[in-house]
């Protein structure tokens, strides 16, 4: 089943159109899904697959090599090239004839394996841009590598691609379509605690109960998600020990530079070294409070819900887990979820937001969204906003989200009113989302308002599924 990557595939397609030379980068996090696009691209279209292998330069030219003369001749033989550049140089030959895309596959397993492979790739493109038909795809899922080795400026292939993307985990509404018979509330629990991720979607059963889906993924020993994000550092990094314990002072509640640091004993500047890469590979975000570029207040968190759920409820419970104890581990995380969804919750009002100015349906055309915590001048006591944007010079758009099973009362509205006049500007727009709808008394004073927008995680859910739901009273 293939879901999503509309744009990508499209701009992909888009490329091939050019009837000339492209060279397209795709690189992202393992599991995101990029082999799946690019089959999905080249199903109907002439094409060389190649999947690199952690091996030697032998192997890999080998099995380069089957893949080329089984194009070439469509057959099966034991024909190897004698160089990687002779096996490349076949290709572009080719290409002068036809439409042609060659796709080398984890390409940093053969560049590793093979030091001149991107000296010979520049080569060849330089020789052969102006004659070739050919779509060079190089994909790798070891994000610095690609930056570095292929992207970056002192890179021998910078300057040759023509297209490059980032293939990142599927927001809420792409991941909701996996889902047939999940209710509603289910849907945003599976992404609260897979996230994006297509592969870790795939582990996921919607015929189960969520309580099922827990335990027989996270709670299971045999399941691969139960070591997955272990496994993952493992693979990116070269430390991952200590990338796992920042991670894991992250999910148990440090979230300032100087408290991480203290957590796991080692200086800020090493600690902000390991953030970085983090970051970059999206696992951690830094936030600082909304229109504030540099700020002493700026806090982590964890980036991806599947790891956020994982270090949040695994390691506290892996000794009963591994002794398969799924039950009492889920009795342990069950009353948790509800608060553990509150900043989940906010993801998805915030994606609801930006679809809608996408939509041109916004009442405030902002240009970023994120949160604002601060002091209140008047009290001098800390005052928090879940959502933030702003239209300059004089417009902004405030929110708040609530994930309980109560009805969202007036007196929460009142406190997004007042929290919204601590900034002063002249025209406003609050939002208050909730997960089971509102008072009758809240939905009165939002109506008198004016310019008080209430919307339900089912009218939410209907928009980014159908296109439907409440978006402007």
């Amino acid at each position: 089943m293939f879901i999503g990557r509309e744009r990508e595939l499209e701009a992909l397609n888009q490329l091939y159109r050019s009837d000339q030379f492209e060279f397209t980068v795709i690189y992202g996090r393992r599991r995101v899904g990029k082999t799946a696009l690019i089959n999905q691209f080249i199903q109907d279209k002439k094409a060389i697959y190649f999947m690199g292998v952690e091996s030697n330069s032998r192997q890999n030219l080998e099995n380069l090599s089957r893949n080329i003369m089984e194009y070439s001749v469509n057959m099966q033989t034991e024909t190897v090239f004698s160089s990687f550049q002779a096996a490349l140089e076949y290709v572009f030959l080719l290409s002068q004839k036809e439409r042609l895309i060659l796709v080398i596959d984890e390409y940093p397993y053969v560049a590793r394996s093979s030091k001149s492979l991107a000296s010979t790739l520049q080569l060849l493109i330089d020789q052969y841009k102006d004659s070739s038909r050919l779509m060079l795809i190089l994909c790798g899922s070891s994000m610095s590598y690609m930056e570095d080795h292929v992207l970056a400026y002192k890179a021998p292939l910078y300057g040759r691609r023509t297209a490059q993307m980032k293939i990142l985990p599927f927001d809420f509404e792409d991941a909701s379509r996996y889902f047939k018979n999940f209710s509603d509330e289910e849907k945003a629990l599976i992404y609260g605690v897979a996230g994006g991720t297509p592969q870790y979607l795939l582990q996921m059963n919607d015929q189960m109960s969520i309580e099922d889906n827990i335990k027989n993924t996270f709670l299971n020993p045999t399941s691969f998600l139960f070591e997955e994000p272990e496994y993952l550092l493992k693979q990116e990094v070269r430390e991952p020990a200590l990338y796992n314990a920042i991670i894991t002072a992250i999910a148990t509640g440090a979230s300032h530079m100087a408290e991480i640091s203290s957590k796991v004993d080692e200086s800020t500047s090493v600690c902000a070294a390991y953030l970085n890469n983090l970051i970059s590979l999206g696992l951690v975000q830094k936030e600082t409070p909304y229109g504030e570029k540099v700020s002493r207040k700026s806090i982590y968190s964890i980036g991806d819900n599947m790891f956020r759920f994982w270090y949040r409820f695994i390691p506290s419970n892996s000794s009963i887990i591994a002794r398969g104890a799924a039950d009492l581990a889920w009795k342990r995380i069950e009353p948790n979820l509800s608060d553990y969804m509150g900043k989940v919750f906010e993801e998805i009002c915030m994606q609801y937001l930006w679809k809608l100015l996408l939509k041109g349906e916004s009442p405030v055309e902002f240009c970023g969204l994120g949160r604002w915590w601060g002091t209140d001048a008047s009290t001098h006591s800390q005052m928090e906003v879940d959502i933030m944007g702003v239209q300059e010079p004089d417009t902004a758009l405030f929110g708040e989200c609530k994930w309980t099973n109560e009805k969202v009362d007036l007196s929460v509205l009142e406190k997004l009113v007042y929290r919204s006049r601590l900034f002063h500007y002249s025209h406003t727009h609050l939002y208050l989302f909730a997960k089971s709808g509102f008072t009758e008394a809240c939905m009165k004073a939002a109506d008198q308002a004016g310019n008080i927008t209430l919307v339900s995680y089912t009218d939410m859910l209907h928009c980014f599924l159908y296109g439907t739901g409440n978006y402007i009273p």
